[in-house]
Formats: C-alpha cells, sequence, structure tokens
C-alpha cells in the first residue's frame, strides 16, 4: 500500500513540475507582448514629435523669409 502512495505522490510532483515548466514560457511570452506595445507606443510618440519639430523648422524658415525680406524692404525704403 505504501508504494502505491509512493507512486502516486511521485506521478503528482512530475505532473506539477512539467505543468509549471508549461506555464512559463506562456508568462515570458505575455511580457514580451506587452514590451512590444510599449515600443510601439514610443515609436508612435517619436514620430509625432518628430513630426511637430519638422513643422516648427518650416516656419522658422518662413519667419527668417519673412524677415528678410521685411529688413530689404526698410533697406530700400531708408535709401529714399
Amino acid at each position: 500500500m505504501k508504494k502505491v502512495f509512493l507512486s502516486l505522490a511521485v506521478i503528482a510532483a512530475l505532473t506539477v513540475v512539467s505543468c509549471k515548466q508549461a506555464e512559463a514560457p506562456a508568462a515570458e511570452e505575455a511580457v514580451v507582448t506587452e514590451a512590444a506595445a510599449v515600443v510601439d507606443s514610443a515609436a508612435v510618440v517619436v514620430d509625432s514629435a518628430a513630426a511637430v519639430a519638422t513643422d516648427a523648422a518650416a516656419a522658422a524658415t518662413d519667419a527668417a523669409a519673412a524677415s528678410t525680406e521685411a529688413a530689404a524692404t526698410a533697406k530700400e525704403a531708408a535709401k529714399k
């Protein structure tokens, strides 16, 4: 009778160990998936920041051109 109980205990222990090993990769995949989602959202933020920076640079270039034209006009008016 002791052999039967010991055999069942060994089988139960092996089952628990194998189930824990099977669940570990699933947890790692969840972490990897969450990390990928964070990286994707960070990439979107960087892309939008780059777009804002590009728009700001274009606005600064336009402002510089307008300032140069205004200075040229003022210079011509001062000559007259």
